[in-house]
């Protein structure tokens, strides 16, 4: 059974649509990348996916026991995110803020969970570090671990390696291909066509052409070639 199923799915601002007749579903384990050209709506998707706000028309279910509190999130930081001015174990922690209900403390499991996944992230000597302090490769960790705090079953991340060097980046997907060999399902926007291609299992292509399928059939299909194709040539900077 599906994780997430969007069906008809119609996404845009203020009723204006800014891409329709979206259809697909991500299962338990799969590694689905979002590409398109800029403007094509792929950080809008992101957000209904999240239930940040809702479709124009269609809708999108959760299945297989998902609840909305068990998705993390990466999002592309802003300038001001960037100079948070907390330590890296308080930024950890609060990825647990959807596990406390109404108390206004983290109980000794949450505190072992964010201690756990800074290990896991390679963070852990950092966590008394003040955030703002970090290189942008170690800043990426932490929301990493952050994300992971909120959950054990699906992270959605936006742009992940945007702005970080070739080496961070190579570090970053692995540590990304790492959890989803774990049995994390990833649903990542990428830039990166051949970095989507090389680590994803399925390619979401948004825009005035839509491909749902197999990385190995985006591959072959007219718009994963054409893309591919304005990608090399330098043509398209889709972040």
């Amino acid at each position: 059974m599906a994780l997430i199923t969007a069906t008809d799915l119609s996404l845009g601002y203020d009723s204006q649509v800014i891409v329709s007749n979206l259809n697909f579903s991500v299962k338990q384990g799969d590694y689905l990348c979002i590409v398109g050209e800029n403007g094509s709506g792929k950080t809008t998707l992101i957000k209904t996916l999240l239930h940040l706000q809702e479709p124009i028309s269609g809708q999108i279910s959760n299945g297989d026991g998902l609840k909305k509190n068990e998705i993390g999130y990466l999002p592309q930081q802003t300038i001001v995110q960037k100079d948070f001015p907390a330590s890296v174990r308080e930024i950890v922690l609060s990825g647990c803020q959807g596990r406390c209900g109404l108390r206004p403390f983290y109980n000794k499991e949450e505190k072992m969970l964010a201690k756990k996944n800074m290990e896991r992230m390679g963070i852990s000597d950092l966590a008394k570090k003040c955030y703002r302090n970090l290189s942008g490769g170690q800043q990426q960790r932490v929301l990493l671990a952050r994300a992971l705090c909120a959950t054990g079953k699906v992270l959605l991340l936006d742009e992940p390696v945007a702005g970080l060097d070739p080496v961070v980046t190579s570090q970053m997907y692995e540590l990304i291909e790492g959890l989803n060999k774990e049995g994390i399902t990833i649903i990542m926007i990428s830039h990166d066509i051949a970095s989507a291609v090389r680590y994803a299992s399925h390619i979401l292509h948004i825009g005035d052409r839509i491909f749902f399928g197999t990385k190995e059939d985006y591959l072959k299909s007219e718009e994963g070639q054409l893309f591919t194709e304005q990608q090399n040539g330098g043509d398209v900077n889709n972040g």
